[in-house]
């Protein structure tokens, strides 16, 4: 027999393999999940059906099935084993950035056909809508899964194939434009009630007011966005700011927007129909030049949904400058680029704009055609969580100043001075 193995021999090696990438206490809750499941199957303990797999972890269709046959492979026999489910994982959710991204990009051949096509991308996206947001899936459907597909590149030959396919480094380019959704592809195996990667969307408060047909951040909008969010940043977004409303001024913009605090999301549509914004993690306070840090980013929601974080190669992040006389610093509010050429800025008077590609974001110009014309402006401030927020306000006043408060409380309570 030379060196060769059998299909279980190799089989064994790669389980034994796999089970070195847990704890002793991850590999417990394991088997207790697989139990449980097992058990759900009626397989007396020996496999974990489709059905349960599915419904357990919120999988419905194509992209649950195709999972479900990734893991199984190559037997493909309706039936995932123990050791099916420790070799999936040990890839999925603990190897190596490269093995994960591969392990995802096999998962979206839906069709099973060894290559992904655009059919394939959009039956995985309907699928992540779908676990997002319900039995309903998105409100705009269509709309979104064509926003997502388009910011998508298909540059790799396919025999038999009508169109062109996408290849592993399309992916990963696809996937750094759209990280809500490589974050919830990356994280399927984790159960939806355990607060699965990728799967928040923030509330969008506003007041009475304001029509909810008015707004330009729908729940789809915000979650794309959300997707280069820490956790404590995706709870509650408010309208502080919508130029229907509030006219299109900087001095209402400013006005509208002081009494928040903490990072918000600028978007706005223009006379084009185009969709886009920045989040800026800083307030917008006058300067006489760029500011801001590296959290800041610029984003595209319609025709097409990407999102685009600093590259490192300068720090002209935010702008906000008004009142200034000279033609060298433009009045207005922006991101990125340069002077005069700004990945995205806005005048100060709300009428008028421009949007270039910019090496601050490694972004394309954002809308149909560089002039823009803003014809809805709206800003969101985003609500830190209280623990968040208690842990950046930190504690009041001085060592001292705190000490003698509470020596002023004891001494209320007539404790401070007493003895044992």
């Amino acid at each position: 027999m030379g060196n060769s193995q059998s299909p279980p021999a190799a089989a064994d090696r790669r389980y034994a393999s796999a089970t070195r990438a847990f704890t002793h206490t991850e590999l417990d809750h394991l088997k207790s999940l697989f139990a449980s499941l097992a058990a759900k199957s009626s397989s007396n303990g020996d496999h974990i059906s489709p059905s349960v797999f599915q419904e357990y972890f919120g999988l419905k269709g194509a992209l649950g099935q195709k999972l479900f046959d990734l893991i199984t492979q190559p037997r493909k026999d309706g039936r995932i084993k123990f050791e099916d489910l420790v070799i999936a994982k040990s890839v999925y959710e603990k190897g190596s950035k490269d093995e994960i991204e591969e392990f995802i990009y096999q998962l979206l051949d839906v069709n099973g056909d060894g290559v992904v096509d655009r059919s394939d991308l959009e039956s995985a996206l309907v699928a992540v809508l779908l676990g997002i947001f319900g039995t309903e899936g998105s409100e705009h459907g269509q709309e979104t899964v064509n926003a997502f597909l388009d910011a998508a590149t298909f540059s790799k030959e396919a025999n038999g194939a009508s169109g062109k396919a996408m290849s592993l480094a399309d992916f990963r380019s696809w996937s750094a434009l759209v990280p809500s959704i490589r974050k919830f592809l990356g994280s399927l195996l984790i159960p939806p009630d355990a607060g699965r990667p990728g799967s928040q969307v923030p509330e969008l408060i506003f007041g009475e007011e304001v029509n909810s047909n008015m707004i330009l951040l729908r729940k789809e909008y915000a979650w794309h966005i959300g997707g280069a969010l820490p956790q404590h940043e995706l709870e509650e977004w408010r309208l502080l700011y919508h130029s229907t409303v509030n006219g299109l001024s900087y001095n209402t913009f400013v006005s509208s927007i002081s009494n928040g605090e903490g990072p918000t999301v600028l978007v706005m549509k223009d006379k084009e129909g185009y969709i886009y914004g920045g989040y800026a993690s800083q307030p917008w306070e006058r300067h006489g030049d760029f500011y801001g840090d590296m959290k800041s980013f610029l984003f595209q929601l319609h025709p097409k949904a990407s999102l685009f974080k600093p590259t490192g190669a300068n720090t002209n992040v935010q702008w906000c400058a008004v009142n200034f006389s000279s033609e060298s610093i433009p009045n207005g509010i922006g991101f990125g680029g340069k002077v005069n050429h700004l990945g995205l800025f806005l005048s100060a008077n709300f009428d008028s704009g421009h949007t270039f590609s910019c090496t601050t974001f490694g972004s394309p110009c954002l809308s149909k055609t560089s002039r823009i014309v803003p014809e809805v402006v709206e800003c969101w401030g985003v609500v830190q969580s209280k623990r968040e927020q208690e842990k950046k306000d930190g504690p009041r006043g001085t060592v001292l100043e705190r000490f003698k408060e509470d020596r002023h409380m004891l001494n209320m309570v007539g404790i401070a001075n007493s003895s044992n």
